[in-house]
């Protein structure tokens, strides 16, 4: 999959700034990190190539037959993991996991590889709210990446985890995402570095709130 952006302009209602300002960015197959300060744009940028959010003026772009933003784009081509996660809270973690494939068109087997990989087969009949945090983000990525998405979005996937859960989550990206994927991930962990193929540092060109300014 590839992403371009082209001219985007995008503000909020009521906000005077606007997020971006005829702001360009390409990304292709391969793992891309968008770093920066907390509110500094990266989770909607993500929104907005999802098309959950509609630029102002502008142009976003993939090499889906599918328009961004339409049901078919979001249902065949786009895996995305949000800050909150977003699990139905009565179905197993396996059920949870095996229902995003099977909208995508794909089997509700598609959802045994990925619940070893992350970890998750001895959790694999249990609710999410008996999963530890970090579980439960394992178990929100597996649902993710199993509709064999060609774009995976990621919001934050190891805020607030520990090393180990962080470590898990990783290498499940760097040996197992699929070749044309294109993943991008929105994140403050310098622990992800590793497995990047590009890094879009938002600190270099956009402004920083004052009070997030270093001190001289």
């Amino acid at each position: 999959m590839n992403v371009s952006i082209r001219e985007l302009h995008f503000r909020y209602r009521g906000q005077a700034e606007p997020v971006f300002n005829d702001f360009g960015f390409a990304a292709g197959p391969g793992i891309t990190l968008l770093k920066g300060y907390s509110g500094c744009g990266k989770s909607t940028l993500l929104r907005l190539i999802a098309g959950f959010l509609m630029p102002g003026r502008g142009v976003i772009t993939t090499s889906s037959r599918h328009a961004v933003g339409t049901p078919m784009f979001l249902r065949h081509e786009v895996g995305f993991v949000f800050q909150q996660l977003n699990l139905l809270p009565l179905a197993s973690v396996r059920r949870n996991i095996s229902l995003a494939a099977t909208m995508a068109n794909l089997p509700a087997s598609a959802a045994e590889p990925w619940l070893e990989i992350l970890g998750l087969t001895p959790y694999a009949d249990i609710k999410p709210v008996r999963l530890s945090g970090g579980q439960q983000q394992r178990a929100a990525i597996a649902r993710a990446l199993a509709k064999s998405p060609t774009l995976l979005l990621l919001d934050e996937p190891t805020s607030g985890l520990d090393d180990l859960n962080t470590q898990i989550i990783a290498k499940a990206l760097r040996d197992n995402l699929p070749d044309q994927t294109a993943c991008i991930i929105a994140t403050h962990d310098s622990r992800l570095t590793s497995i990047a193929d590009e890094i879009l540092d938002f600190n270099s060109f956009l402004p920083v709130e004052k009070h997030l300014q270093p001190l001289d």
